[in-house]
């Protein structure tokens, strides 16, 4: 490729580039999810009684200039107590626990990390790739 060609290439590569952060950040949200689910269904993490925990892992995808961003989380009380523990300790409604960390989430997302840069590195292949 000459130089006179990379002006043209660099326009027509930027119209992508925030449909295609958002598209790989939606994806990793979602195998985020996974992770997280997968984890909470039992040993280490947390063992399944009835599923709706497990269930509760939403991901909220939001909009950011040029792209797009995604944060999963649950609304169930639990889920930092599972995470974390929660050592001799009452809750609001005055009952003690004693109860060790279940970690779930942590692990989830250190495993993410290793394929996260991966993942746009192929988004960045994509949009200059094709330009």
């Amino acid at each position: 490729m000459d130089l006179s060609e990379l002006g043209p290439r660099l326009d027509q590569a930027a119209g992508r580039v925030g449909p295609e952060v958002d598209r790989t950040v939606q994806q990793q949200g979602r195998l985020l999810r996974a992770l997280i689910m997968e984890r909470a269904s039992g040993r280490p993490g947390p063992n399944v009684i009835s599923g709706d925990y497990r269930g509760s892992w939403k991901p909220e995808p939001f909009g950011v200039p040029d792209g797009g961003g995604v944060e999963i989380g649950t609304r169930e009380p639990q889920g930092r107590r599972l995470e974390f523990g929660f050592f001799e300790m009452y809750d609001s409604l005055g009952r003690f626990y004693r109860q060790p960390p279940f970690p779930h989430v942590g692990p989830a997302v250190n495993e993410l990390e290793t394929v996260y840069v991966d993942a746009f590195k192929d988004a960045c292949d994509r949009i200059f790739g094709s330009a």
